[in-house]
């Protein structure tokens, strides 16, 4: 029923017109700005996130990606003259930028107000109807999402679906017209075996493996702190977290110093009431396992 209205209602051609598509963009920057309060909360509980590291990580990058593309919209969605084939003669060519039409949204867990918002608001400015799939792993962070799309955009136009996974299985059954998923690569086998059926085009977010390379000619002080902040940044739940280091050896020894001195800064009092928690017991164990 929600897909069938979505589109029903883009099938109407009313997120074709720009102004309506900078409207929506514009609504949803102001949205966001007016319940901060709100999404802090929501990922302290989640997460246990700090305000600073909610508003780095989550906020700031959706309304600065907001901000971008409010700016280029306009531009991206003219029509652009091309040259014409010779056997085309007497003929004008041109390319018309189209929306697919109703997108589904699949959002982890590690970020999950960025991951979600941050997609939506590419479905939005292409002038699509969007059905938005956040991460049961995080409810409170979910929920603060549903009651926002709720409150800004009819659900025929964009939608919050909550759930888990029954609420992702029910989904993939229905014909959209792109998925976006961000995920792991087991998942995401998933989600392109259910899209091939419908030959719906994807993109697939995925995590994957993130070697660092400290050379020896490297400033190692300032790879070191850099590496200490990607590393412990959200508990180091984050797919592009660095995941194992290429040390030249004639400065090993000379990193790991920088390494350590680097998070005893971070950290100087053993204090880790502000940092991030490992999002369940499912992945704390195994992250134990990986110790042992």
């Amino acid at each position: 029923e929600i897909v069938e209205n979505q589109r029903k209602f883009f099938a109407t051609g009313a997120t074709k017109d720009v102004p309506y598509r900078l409207d929506a963009l514009d609504r949803l920057y102001e949205g966001i700005e007016l319940r901060k309060s709100l999404i802090f909360a929501a990922l302290k509980k989640d997460f246990n996130k700090s305000n600073f590291e909610t508003y780095m990580t989550e906020i700031s990058m959706v309304r600065d990606d907001l901000r971008y593309v409010i700016k280029h919209v306009k531009k991206w969605a003219k029509i652009k003259k091309v040259s014409t084939p010779i056997i085309h003669f007497c003929s004008k060519s041109f390319i018309v930028p189209e929306p697919y039409g109703v997108a589904l949204i699949m959002s982890p867990w590690n970020y999950p107000f960025q991951l979600c918002l941050e997609p939506l608001t590419g479905a939005i400015a292409a002038g699509n109807c969007a059905v938005v799939k956040p991460s049961a792993y995080t409810p409170e962070t979910s929920r603060v999402i549903a009651e926002l799309i709720a409150e800004l955009f009819p659900p025929e136009y964009i939608t919050v679906v909550e759930g888990g996974r029954s609420q992702n299985t029910e989904l993939l059954e229905e014909k959209f017209d792109y998925i976006f998923f961000t995920g792991s690569v087991n998942v995401g086998k998933l989600v392109m075996e259910k899209a091939a059926q419908h030959l719906t085009p994807v993109s697939l977010e995925l995590g994957g493996k993130s070697p660092t390379i400290v050379d020896k000619a490297a400033n190692l002080k300032v790879s070191a702190r850099r590496i200490a902040f990607g590393k412990y940044l959200n508990a180091g739940q984050t797919c592009v977290a660095p995941d194992y280091l290429y040390v030249h050896e004639a400065v090993k020894d000379e990193f790991i110093g920088y390494l350590k001195q680097a998070i005893t800064e971070f950290f100087p009092n053993a204090d880790y009431s502000d940092l991030p928690v490992i999002i369940n017991d499912k992945h704390f164990n195994r992250l134990l396992g990986l110790i042992d």
